[in-house]
């Protein structure tokens, strides 16, 4: 069994890459391959899309490989091969990021990346550290979490689902911020898994394991 972490110029591909070899080697027995080829994200059996920066410099380096969009939605959209967003992987998966104008997501999950705007206004933009995950549904990713898990953040934006039953959990920081997306096959978290400690290699576990 394979799982594809796509590496397109952004995102903490090393540090996502050694999480996720850890958590295969004590669970599921993943090969994690890091690529940038879309061949290889058709032939394995699940996908971890990354991102850290601004959403359009986002999407357009997964533009700028040939192919890759084009097989991502070949194996997300028509093969239904389950995908962990990460991030800004996870908010790609939106209709649209209103990060320095509007730019068109992958479109997976309706709703826009919209700023951060924290009802406090003393709480500082990029929220950043730790907090505690509220799930707002149960899903297999997220099962056997503490009540009180907490998961590390770095972000400015947030994505807002239209449809409520695609918010898996929330945090609070001067008001709920999404932590947590999903349906069907595609999952995503706003927050880091690789460094988010046992907490976060619980989360890449389950999606290893996860059947949709």
């Amino acid at each position: 069994m394979r799982a594809a972490l796509i590496d397109y110029g952004s995102g903490n591909i090393a540090s996502a890459a050694k999480a996720l070899s850890r958590a295969a080697a004590e669970t599921s027995g993943h090969e994690i391959i890091v690529t940038a080829d879309p061949d290889m994200v058709r032939k394995s059996e699940r996908i971890i899309l990354p991102g850290v920066g601004a959403f359009a410099d986002c999407m357009r380096g997964l533009g700028a490989v040939p192919g890759m969009i084009e097989a991502l939605n070949e194996s997300v959209i028509r093969s239904g091969k389950p995908i962990l967003g990460i991030c800004v992987g996870m908010q790609l998966m939106a209709t649209a990021g209103r990060e320095f104008g509007v730019h068109l997501g992958l479109n997976w999950i309706e709703g826009e990346v919209v700023p951060l705007s924290p009802a406090d206004p003393a709480l500082k933009i990029p929220h950043m550290g730790w907090n505690e995950i509220d799930l707002v549904q149960n899903h297999p990713v997220f099962a056997g979490l503490d009540e009180d898990a907490n998961a590390y953040f770095v972000h400015s934006f947030e994505m807002r689902p239209v449809t409520a039953t695609h918010l898996l959990a929330t945090t609070d920081y001067g008001g709920a911020v999404t932590a947590a997306i999903g349906r069907d096959n595609i999952v995503g978290t706003q927050f880091h898994p690789e460094k988010s400690q046992a907490v976060g290699l619980k989360i890449l576990a389950n999606f290893l394991n996860w059947t949709p």
